[in-house]
């Protein structure tokens, strides 16, 4: 499909087949930056065109403000229509409780099996052989963002990789730049901590550790040398004071600040304010060192709601979400990579291309989403909170990250 053509479908509202009775479904969620409100306007305006009306839910903060609110409106019995979740555990337990509806009708009329790639993000939905939620994107946590602006103004070159901005902050501190940009929420310090795991140390360690939960390797060498790695990163990241992720990326995108790890929403920023990868901004997924690609991202889950007229528009809200024309429009708004594998994203930027790219040839692993229960990364996250916002010694902080191994589940 020609980029003019992409570009049509784009802004034309996705329609689809309207059922006799509409509905008014709200949906919780914390896409509340600028490119993730842009990437909800496609999603609500498609949904709104099937004669439904998508009653917006936003919840400012992060998914750790938002997801306990949103899981006690389900248990304390006043569910949304629909409701975003991570990949991964986070909605476990809610299934088990038998307080969410089961999509697998709506899968099978679609053929989800048949389009969803890779096929862990519904092997995530999955819960005794009953699919329970529909996949939107996927997101990964391994990229470094760079500010071209930033790098030229210290009068060094653009980094190739972790270990040259490593080399470059002493440049940008000294031409009054802050080297790393890093908010204040806890997710953000643990997202970075798995990011330098999985980038420094390899596939292989990332999994013994998250995946066969050996507290042997977590207490090793080769972890020790990631802990260190996170000193190193929590040095450079002294002085961000700032609270929200898409405010430590606009310290890149006004050149205030040299790098970022983040996940891949932060090209929505980017591309909301008007920046072009590779003349304004670099990215490096794997921090130019390693390019294996985490596949988790996000999903919308439906309670069990006792209105027909409710629950029949979940059903088309499912069908839009996985609409191959949603997938373009949304995606390339949100910075994020489709889960289908058969839609043309010729109109892609280029960083968006590596990604795709990446996952295309299989550099993939699963997300300690979906790899730990929630508590366990909630554990990890009040861990590397502390680590990055205090002195806490290297050799302290790993003992503890062996404890919460350790007892992972």
């Amino acid at each position: 499909m020609r980029i003019r053509a992409l570009a049509a479908v784009m802004a034309a509202t996705v329609a689809l087949p309207c059922f006799v009775q509409a509905a008014d479904l709200e949906v919780t969620h914390w896409w509340t930056s600028g490119g993730e409100a842009a990437a909800v306007k496609e999603l609500a305006g498609a949904f709104n065109a099937t004669g439904n009306k998508w009653v917006d839910g936003a919840i400012a903060g992060s998914g750790g403000t938002a997801r306990p609110i949103m899981i006690s409106r389900i248990t304390g019995g006043d569910p949304m229509g629909a409701t975003q979740f991570n990949h991964g555990r986070q909605a476990e337990e809610l299934v088990q409780s038998g307080l969410m509806r089961d999509l697998s009708d709506v899968a099978e009329k679609g053929k989800w099996k048949e389009v969803i790639k890779p096929a862990n993000l519904l092997d995530s939905c999955t819960f005794e052989g009953k699919i329970y939620c529909a996949p939107i994107n996927i997101h990964s946590w391994q990229w470094l963002w760079l500010s071209n602006a930033a790098f030229k103004t210290a009068g060094v070159a653009v980094p190739k990789d972790w270990n040259e901005f490593v080399a470059a902050a002493p440049a940008l501190k000294k031409a009054g730049i802050q080297p790393l940009a890093l908010g204040g929420q806890p997710w953000q310090a643990n997202g970075l901590f798995d990011t330098l795991l999985i980038s420094l140390g390899g596939k292989d360690l990332y999994e013994k550790v998250y995946k066969d939960k050996d507290a042997k390797v977590a207490a090793g060498p080769e972890m020790a040398k990631i802990f260190a790695a996170a000193d190193k990163a929590r040095e450079l990241a002294k002085g961000s004071n700032v609270q929200d992720w898409n405010q430590a990326t606009n310290m890149v995108l006004t050149g205030k600040a040299g790098g970022q790890v983040m996940g891949d929403w932060a090209q929505g920023e980017f591309s909301l304010a008007g920046k072009t990868a590779g003349t304004d901004y670099t990215c490096l997924p794997g921090l130019g060192i390693n390019d294996v690609l985490t596949t988790n991202g996000d999903a919308i889950y439906f309670p069990l709601l006792k209105d027909e007229a409710k629950s029949e528009a979940q059903n088309v809200l499912a069908e839009t979400i996985v609409d191959p024309k949603l997938q373009v429009a949304f995606n390339l708004k949100k910075g994020s990579v489709p889960i289908r594998g058969d839609i043309d994203m010729a109109a892609a930027n280029d960083c968006m291309k590596k990604g795709i790219a990446i996952i295309a040839k299989g550099n993939t692993a699963t997300s300690t989403d979906q790899l730990v229960s929630a508590d366990t990364q909630k554990q990890k996250e009040d861990l590397m909170s502390e680590f990055f916002s205090s002195s806490i010694s290297v050799k302290d902080a790993q003992a503890r990250f062996v404890d919460i191994i350790s007892s992972a589940d």
